[in-house]
């Protein structure tokens, strides 16, 4: 998958997995990477689907509606390409930590949903419900910040707390910051993820 890497600094063992919205690259997140842990290592991705030009990270058959069967084949695809960059730049496989908006937000939730261990916490900005009706696995050690607009048009409310209670159910630590915002991800959102981040995963 197309992605840009950088190193981790000082004595920092987490990598921060950026996640782009729809339409974007894996230039767009790189700012805020640095802004919620600038002594992360980065491996910021770029989505391999295109929807009229646009990068995704999986198909959508409408607005809000999900391909399922490509969300879960482009799950699997982005969980083996994590294992193959740890074992290409040498990070730790085990402390990668998503930061996801929109389109990204939901294909790192997806990998929440999918696979145990895939990572060791995620920042959701403005996800859906990636699947209904299935078992999730045992989420009790990854924490989870999840932040949402109460005037979101494409993400309403209920799908923000069905979210935040299907990853509750299966035990992990998830948050939600609410703000009187649309979908667009705003400056003080970002900044209640750096601080939740200092308090949960700093490493």
């Amino acid at each position: 998958m197309k992605h840009i890497y950088k190193k981790a600094s000082g004595q920092s063992n987490r990598t921060l997995l950026l996640l782009h919205g729809t339409g974007g690259t894996e230039q767009d997140l790189l700012g805020l990477g640095e802004l919620i842990d600038p002594d992360a290592g980065i491996l910021s991705v770029r989505g391999n689907v295109l929807e009229n030009g646009m990068p995704r990270f999986f198909r959508r058959l409408a607005e809000g509606i999900f391909d399922e069967e490509d969300l879960i084949y482009r799950t699997k695809e982005l969980h083996a390409f994590l294992d193959e960059a740890a074992g290409q730049y040498g990070f730790d496989r085990s402390s990668i930590v998503a930061i996801g908006y929109s389109n990204g937000a939901n294909i790192a939730a997806s990998l929440l949903f999918h696979y145990v261990d895939s990572l060791a916490g995620a920042i959701l900005h403005h996800p859906m419900v990636p699947r209904r009706g299935i078992d999730l696995p045992d989420l009790s050690t990854v924490p989870v910040f999840i932040t949402a607009g109460k005037n979101d048009p494409i993400c309403p409310v209920s799908e923000t707390e069905e979210l935040q209670e299907l990853l509750v159910s299966s035990g992990a630590n998830a948050d939600v910051h609410w703000e009187l915002n649309g979908h667009s991800l705003s400056r003080t959102e970002v900044e209640a993820a750096k601080d939740w981040y200092e308090g949960n995963l700093k490493s």
